[in-house]
């Protein structure tokens, strides 16, 4: 009986993470702060089992300096990102988000050129 208690918990956790994923994508295009690129996109999101806290990774396309200065954006918006999503789920406690900026796109995309270069000799 406690393994189905768990899977039911584990699956609703797995739900929670998708909609909080979708809400954020959505609100992430609302958010007016010229820092923010416009090519920002939501990878994943970790949330702890007593949704406290919700560790998101995103992708954010551009120079150094926008990835640096969208960063910078998403975390002075923390407190609207938070409430927000809280207004959005129907959730008794709102994860509290701390962004991670995830690197995988701009490593595979290297790889792949080093690939071309490597066929084109």
């Amino acid at each position: 009986m406690k393994g189905k208690v768990i899977f039911v918990a584990n699956n609703r956790i797995e739900r929670i993470k998708e909609e909080y994923k979708r809400e954020l994508a959505s609100i992430l295009r609302e958010i007016k702060d010229p820092r923010l690129s416009p090519m920002v996109s939501v990878i994943a999101a970790e949330i702890t089992k007593d949704l406290k806290y919700a560790k998101v990774y995103v992708s954010i396309m551009g120079s150094d300096t926008e990835k640096t200065d969208s960063m910078a954006a998403l975390k002075s918006a923390t407190g609207f990102i938070k409430r927000e999503i809280g207004s959005r789920l129907n959730l008794r406690a709102v994860p509290q988000p701390t962004f991670v900026l995830d690197n995988s796109i701009d490593y595979g995309a290297h790889i792949n050129d080093l690939i071309k270069k490597i066929n084109e000799k």
